[in-house]
């Protein structure tokens, strides 16, 4: 069940034929694919000649060549690929489309091949993005131009679920699954989407005509809001530090504002299919990889030294030379990516007081707990950024929610305003209780609401924990443990009706497990799964119970978040709620700071004493006020009262 190893037998395929010099032609949505599925060399060896997209006018005329065509089966590649096929700029041309293509659309693309160029059409199910071999992303990241969430933060964006029902129906179909589904049951999202490709199953049945085998596997649905402080945390190993401070975007890194980069580092590629430094430690600690980092420069410094004119002194030498220059130089050009890369890290690292940071946002993710004065120093800190700052006020109310701590709460908003943070910033506060708090997760994300699950978290927290920060366990881990131990609950993971097994299911062990995260999933999750898996295809143990019992388990979600895009996410969601979602939930709303803009003698209040509306005030010229007004009509939403109106 290795999604990096189906995308790649498909790619393999679509690229070998004919055996000629060819163009390949992508759109939007495959090119990420085939970036991130093979290299430039690779399709190079299969005769592919040059690579451009479907979309670019400016593609000279080469009839003498022939062309593939690798796209989605969405409205504008087709639009795009009909007028191709009507003024043809190739001899011949071989179609693929990611995704199953509808009968229309092939009746329509025969309309318009009136030049009889089209030699073949097929599907290949590589809709969507192999990040590792168990990790794979739809490459939605919600924004304002691609929304996740519809009129409510319950319901999905017609296009979202859309995208989602295409992508998971081609991990399915390319692995070759029929699968079960259950889902979170707080969660109408992971519902709906279970229903759709339940029916997306049923609808194309002679495509999801598979073996069946004797334990069907499994397809979880996930809803990102059930734990909101994984994606907030402040980031430890390889891949997720540098996705977190630098951001991979498929499968490359921006380095252009690294001061003193050179030229040729200014964009990097991280792959680990094609770079085995990465592949070998992009799971590891920061504190391991300074140690690796430096074994691998040695090793590339000994081979080096083997290269030196002086080390050339018989014909034997120079045939050696000649054969392993090519590998040595490609071997330097790693060792600077990465140099730059670990470097890069530490210096954000350091300016930005991450390891500050990160200890107290390990302590409010886990059963450490944090003091309030302590988040309160660090809110103080010039060297720590707002954005870090916002982060660990939103952890911190996340966290004490519920209890005498929710009255800290108004006051480290009062201190980010103070601190210069944008009110339409800090009111995300109030927007991530009231779409990820308490009452939206189903689960005891903090383990802190009963007598039993502190003390399971007070265990937990003591074995098993590398240092201070990588303290954190994803909610996604015990999740997945109490799957494979057969513990999680049918009430509140209940399965589709539809797929319900029989009886007798508890008592086989699970083989194949896919899970898809609603609203994204993260590289510290992926990284749990990527032990997970080490550990089940590992000998037997007897200090555990699930290593060696050869159940495989598959991440991926609409996109792979960091803080920022997390973030990013719920604050250009709440954009279409009602104005309550930035309006502080019942249990902080007492005492809270509204957020105030004053205007003249109008005052636009969220949250605070004087509840939530536009209010007629006294004042004259403009002011940021953080204490709410006290007169004027109390809780009036979306009314303006001015003068005798």
């Amino acid at each position: 069940m290795n999604v990096v190893k189906a995308v790649e037998t498909y790619v393999t395929k679509l690229v070998s034929e004919p055996s000629a010099i060819k163009v390949l032609l992508l759109d939007a949505q495959t090119t990420p694919v085939i970036s991130l599925a093979c290299t430039q060399s690779s399709l190079l060896s299969h005769q592919i000649y040059l690579t451009d997209r479907l979309d670019n006018k400016r593609r000279e005329r080469m009839p003498h060549l022939k062309c593939i065509c690798f796209l989605s089966p969405s409205a504008e590649s087709l639009d795009a690929l009909a007028e191709e096929l009507r003024d043809p700029r190739y001899g011949e041309y071989y179609l693929y489309f990611s995704n199953v293509l509808t009968k229309t659309a092939i009746e329509r693309l025969a309309e318009v091949d009136e030049h009889e160029v089209v030699r073949e059409v097929q599907e290949y199910f590589a809709d969507y993005c192999p990040i590792l071999p168990s990790l794979y992303s739809l490459n939605y990241c919600p924004s304002s131009s691609l929304p996740l969430y519809g009129s409510t933060m319950n319901t999905w964006h017609p296009a979202a679920l859309e995208r989602s029902v295409q992508g998971l129906s081609a991990v399915l179909l390319s692995l070759k699954k029929k699968p079960l589904i259950r889902y979170e049951k707080m969660s109408s999202m992971a519902k709906k989407l279970a229903s759709e490709i339940h029916h997306r199953i049923e609808t194309e049945a002679a495509l999801f005509d598979f073996r069946s085998s004797q334990v069907a596997p499994l397809l979880l649905i996930l809803d990102r809001r059930n734990d909101p402080v994984t994606p907030l945390l402040s980031q430890w190993t390889y891949q997720a530090m540098v996705h977190e401070l630098l951001e991979i975007q498929n499968g490359r890194v921006n380095l252009s504002m690294v001061p003193d980069i050179h030229p040729e580092l200014k964009e990097v590629t991280l792959i680990p299919q094609s770079d085995s430094f990465f592949n070998d430690h992009h799971l590891s600690t920061f504190g391991e990889l300074g140690t690796e980092l430096k074994d691998y420069v040695q090793a590339y410094q000994s081979r080096s030294l083997s290269h030196q004119p002086s080390a050339i002194n018989s014909i034997a030498d120079m045939k050696r030379f000649v054969e392993e220059y090519p590998e040595v130089r490609k071997l330097g050009s790693n060792v600077s990516k990465h140099v730059a890369l670990v470097g890069e890290l530490s210096r954000l690292v350091a300016r930005d007081d991450l390891l500050e940071v990160g200890e107290c946002e390990q302590g409010l993710a886990t059963a450490s707990g944090a003091d309030f004065k302590t988040v309160q120093a660090l809110l103080n800190k010039n060297s720590v950024p707002a954005f870090n700052k916002l982060r660990l006020v939103i952890l911190y109310a996340l966290r004490y929610q519920k209890g005498s701590q929710s009255a800290n709460i108004p006051i480290l908003i009062k201190s980010l305003l103070d601190q210069g943070v944008a009110p339409e910033d800090a009111r995300l506060v109030y927007v991530f209780l009231n779409m990820a708090g308490s009452e939206q997760r189903q689960d005891d994300l903090f383990s802190n609401e009963s007598i039993f699950s502190i003390g399971r978290s007070a265990l937990k927290g003591l074995k098993g924990v590398e240092n201070v920060y990588t303290q954190h366990r994803p909610h996604l881990s015990d999740t997945m443990e109490n799957l494979l131990k057969g513990r999680l609950k049918e009430t509140s993971y209940p399965y589709l009706e539809e797929t319900k097994p029989g009886p007798n299911s508890s008592l086989q062990r699970l083989q194949d497990v896919i899970i898809f995260m609603v609203g994204g999933t993260t590289y510290e999750e992926a990284r749990i799964v990527s032990l997970l898996n080490q550990e089940l295809s590992g000998p037997v143990n007897a200090n555990s119970s699930l290593a060696g019992t050869g159940t495989r388990v598959l991440l991926g979600g609409t996109c792979i978040h960091n803080s920022s895009s997390f973030i990013k996410m719920f604050s250009s969601a709440a954009e279409n709620f009602a104005q309550s979602i930035y309006s502080p939930p019942p249990e902080v709303s007492s005492n809270s700071p509204a957020l105030n803009l004053q205007l003249g003698n109008l005052n636009v209040s969220l949250g605070g004493p004087a509840g939530t509306g536009i209010y007629r005030t006294s004042g004259e010229g403009p002011s940021l006020q953080a204490d709410g007004i006290r007169d004027g009509v109390r809780n009036l939403i979306g009314k303006v009262k001015l003068g005798g109106l």
